[in-house]
């Protein structure tokens, strides 16, 4: 059994960027009529509790969440995001951090549909707990990369799939960008989230690179850096690889990410990337 246990790191820089990015994208897509299906391959917990022997043993949601708690005048993709995150914080102290689940949940509409998947033995009952009375909502104990195969394309004919997967494998990189590349494959009209850490930027042009060798039309890749791999060993920057993106979210994003760099960086090195093509 996979060890990841995504409460240590709850709140954190990583997951302030990949939920800015995904309200934007949610937001988006339910404006327009149609019914949408969102699909998560790693769904976790679904929310987490910042009191947690776990998350207090690595306080990351310190350099994460909470310095973005009493901000103001924020971009409109973060202010979006923030006032999710105060609204399943009802005491108006962060105590507690949303997941990806619980944020689709309510960027969501009645009619839309959420499919969850979560194979770790100990996060899946809390996530299939905290969806119990919402019929839109259907989790899965399954390996999301196998069992999302599946699933597209989806009865809705549109959808988001958000792969935020723990990369604690070897082979999880190519695992991950395989995938996408097979979803896209089934179901070339849907969106596709693909969230990874930058720990070596070896790994990084790598995914660019298995990214530009599948022809994919329109790829946005966003990436948040709050430092540099020599002051901060491990993970010192994330980025995301969205396929057909929403044509708002690079405009949102050139906005959010100067300001996520501002609030989360922790000395000059901090820098962000926006980068779209088109494949020919």
């Amino acid at each position: 059994m996979l060890s990841y246990r995504h409460a240590y790191h709850a709140g954190n820089f990583a997951d302030v960027m990949k939920h800015v990015v995904l309200t934007s994208v949610l937001k988006y897509m339910a404006r327009k009529d149609g019914a949408l299906c969102y699909i998560d391959t790693h769904a976790g917990a679904g929310g987490y509790d910042l009191s947690s022997v776990r998350s207090r043993k690595t306080d990351e949601s310190s350099f994460g969440i909470s310095k973005l708690w009493n901000l103001k005048d924020a971009p409109e993709s973060i202010s979006d995001y923030l006032d999710l995150v105060r609204r399943y914080n009802p005491s108006g102290n962060l105590v507690r951090y949303p997941g990806s689940p619980w944020l689709a949940s309510k960027l969501l509409r009645p009619k839309d549909r959420l499919v969850l998947c979560e194979l770790h033995t100990s996060d899946f009952p809390a996530l299939d707990e905290m969806f119990t009375h919402d019929r839109r909502v259907h989790c899965h104990a399954e390996d999301g990369y196998r069992f999302s195969k599946g699933l597209v394309p989806p009865l809705e004919r549109r959808g988001l799939v958000l792969m935020d997967p723990s990369y604690e494998l070897r082979d999880e990189y190519e695992t991950a960008i395989s995938t996408v590349g097979a979803l896209h494959r089934q179901f070339s009209n849907g969106t596709y989230a693909l969230w990874y850490p930058i720990l070596d930027e070896r790994r990084t042009t790598s995914l660019r690179r298995r990214i530009d060798e599948m022809k994919i039309r329109d790829v946005l890749h966003l990436e948040l850096r709050v430092t540099d791999r020599k002051s901060l060993p491990g993970m010192y920057g994330c980025g995301m690889i969205v396929v057909n993106p929403p044509w708002t979210l690079r405009g949102a994003m050139e906005s959010a990410l100067p300001c996520l760099v501002s609030e989360l960086g922790m000395n000059r090195m901090a820098a962000f990337q926006i980068e779209q093509w088109m494949a020919e």
